[in-house]
C-alpha cells in the first residue's frame, strides 16, 4: 500500500492534529483489531496521532454520542465510512462496515487510509 511521501506528511502533520476516536462496546470481537488497524495504518503514514478509546456502556450513551455500532471509527468528528455519516441508526450493537461490495466488522486499511487522506487534505 502507498504511503504519503515523508514531506508531504510532515508539512501536513504542522497544519493539522488529527483527532481519531474508536468507540466500542466491552465484549466487541473487533474493538481491539479496530484499534491496531488504524495504528497500522498512522505508523506506515508516519504519523503519531494515537486513538482515543471510547467505552459505550449503555445504550442510553448511543445517540447522544451518535454509535452506529462497535467498532465506530471518527476521525476529527466524522465517521470513516462517507455513506454512514448521515445514519440515525444509533444503537449498542455489532457495527458493519460496506467496502469492496461486502460488509464486515473491521473497517479495511483502505477505509481508513482514505479518511485519515482527507482529514489531512482538510482545511482547517
Amino acid at each position: 500500500m502507498p504511503g504519503v511521501e515523508g514531506n508531504a506528511t510532515e508539512s501536513l502533520r504542522e497544519v493539522k492534529t488529527l483527532k481519531i476516536e474508536i468507540l466500542y462496546f466491552d465484549g466487541c470481537p473487533n474493538h481491539l483489531p479496530a484499534v491496531e488497524r488504524v495504528r497500522e495504518v498512522l505508523q506506515e503514514m508516519n504519523l503519531p496521532d494515537a486513538p482515543i478509546e471510547v467505552r459505550i456502556t449503555d445504550p442510553a450513551m448511543a445517540k447522544p454520542l451518535r454509535f452506529l455500532g462497535s467498532p465506530t471509527v471518527r476521525i476529527n468528528g466524522l465517521d470513516i465510512e462517507p455513506g454512514a455519516r448521515d445514519s440515525d441508526q444509533f444503537g449498542f450493537g455489532c457495527r458493519t462496515y460496506f467496502s469492496e461490495g461486502r460488509r464486515s466488522g473491521l473497517p479495511t486499511k483502505e477505509l481508513v487510509l482514505s479518511a485519515i487522506r482527507d482529514a489531512l487534505n482538510t482545511v482547517p
